[in-house]
């Protein structure tokens, strides 16, 4: 009997373009397979040995002749390839209709009423990097105070601020208010603090960034609140899903931390759900186009699984999984639409199965609910059978 599952989301590891992917523009896209193409250094020995590379044959990944883990890959069926919109259909709720995006940035009734509410003017909105823009922008923000605003391909509204231009406190306030007026046709999936700190020519983002979500349908974590059990959320999982669902939360300042929180958490005696975020392969890497650190962040998680797996108990159910690909040697900077990978250990079930294509990241939700035993009704199909039943 399963009493936990540890459900771990590295961010962005997409692994293959989704048949749809030519809507997306991201024909040809392979976060994995083109990491280990241009980096043909990594190694990530215990990925492997798990069965990331039994995943798909027609990739550069060397696959094993007996994986630990069972092993297969996920489509998306919901429209949109951001992170709000992967993490909600991982736990149960497929979106028909896309979050919108505002690639030339928000509308000026949005702007007015905004700057009205929090009685400062804003800068920038436009699509960037957040990276490029505080440099850009950043000297105008110190000297006059308003917030910069940006976007993306994604459907985000991102704000902003220096720390000691801003407080922090009132940086949320702000981004509380953005959440507040953005919705209707304008409710994008995330609004996002920014804070960074600097002075000309040498910005940086802080620690300090907090995402505010819109609030989510029931889904798998409120079936499990619901029975009595723990959701132990860690890094931005709370922030994705509004708190909706969450028990617990733990925030993190790096895919480190939040290794050593889950593992510290994996020590504790609770029955329920550890739902980890580790974002840096998707916000260091992925956007900035950096293959080389994008190997060098996967390995240091592959350096870390004997720990994870060590300290898992006899009841234990850990699944390695993505929200959706980053291809770090593609064009642009934004997601790309890719199956994600399913990686699924535990010391009381069969290995080495192949689980195959699911049809829907849901099956991951429905999944979870079987295993411990309560009750489930929104989207995707269990997988549970394949894991106890060989």
């Amino acid at each position: 009997m399963i009493k936990r599952v540890v459900l771990i989301v590295l961010d962005s590891v997409g692994i293959g373009a989704l048949p749809d992917a030519e809507k997306y523009g991201d024909v040809g896209s392979n976060t994995l397979d083109h990491i280990f193409l241009k980096c043909p250094q990594i190694k990530l020995p215990n990925l492997l040995n798990l069965g990331l590379g039994n995943i798909d044959s027609s990739n550069s990944i060397p696959s094993v002749e007996q994986p630990l883990a069972n092993y297969g890959k996920a489509m998306e069926q919901s429209a949109g390839k951001d992170t709000t919109t992967g993490h909600w259909e991982i736990a149960g709720n497929i979106l028909e209709k896309p979050f919108p995006v505002f690639e030339d940035g928000f509308l000026p009734y949005f702007i007015e009423k905004l700057e009205s509410e929090i009685g400062r003017k804003t800068i920038g909105n436009y699509a960037a990097s957040g990276t490029v823009i505080i440099n850009e922008l950043g000297d105008e923000h110190v000297k006059t105070g308003f917030p910069i605003i940006y976007t993306s391909a994604d459907s985000v509204c991102q704000i902003a601020m220096h720390e000691e231009v801003i407080p922090i406190e009132e940086q949320y306030n702000i981004c509380k208010t953005a959440r507040k007026l953005l919705i209707d046709e304008l409710e994008v999936g995330r609004v996002i603090a920014r804070p960074f700190i600097g002075s000309h020519g040498n910005y940086t983002r802080t620690a300090n960034r907090k995402d505010f979500a819109t609030l989510p349908p029931d889904n798998l974590l409120t079936s499990i609140e619901r029975a009595g059990m723990q959701v132990s959320a860690i890094g931005k999982i709370s922030d994705i899903f509004a708190g909706k669902g969450i028990t617990k939360s733990t925030k993190t300042k790096n895919n480190l931390d939040g290794i050593l929180a889950t593992i510290d958490e994996i020590n504790q005696n609770f029955e329920g759900l550890i739902f980890t975020n580790l974002v840096d392969f998707d916000m260091l890497y992925g956007h900035r186009r950096d293959p080389a650190g994008y190997a060098s962040c996967l390995a240091e998680f592959d350096s870390y699984i004997p720990r994870l797996l060590d300290s898992l108990h006899d009841d234990d159910l850990l699944i390695i999984t993505a929200d959706h690909g980053n291809d770090p040697t593609f064009t642009g900077t934004d997601h790309t639409r890719e199956y994600i990978p399913i990686l699924v250990f535990g010391k009381s079930i069969a290995k080495g199965f192949d689980i195959g294509v699911r049809e829907s990241f849901a099956d991951i939700a429905a999944t979870i609910s079987k295993a411990l035993g309560i009750e489930y009704k929104y989207d995707g199909s269990s997988f549970f059978n394949v894991l106890t039943s060989n």
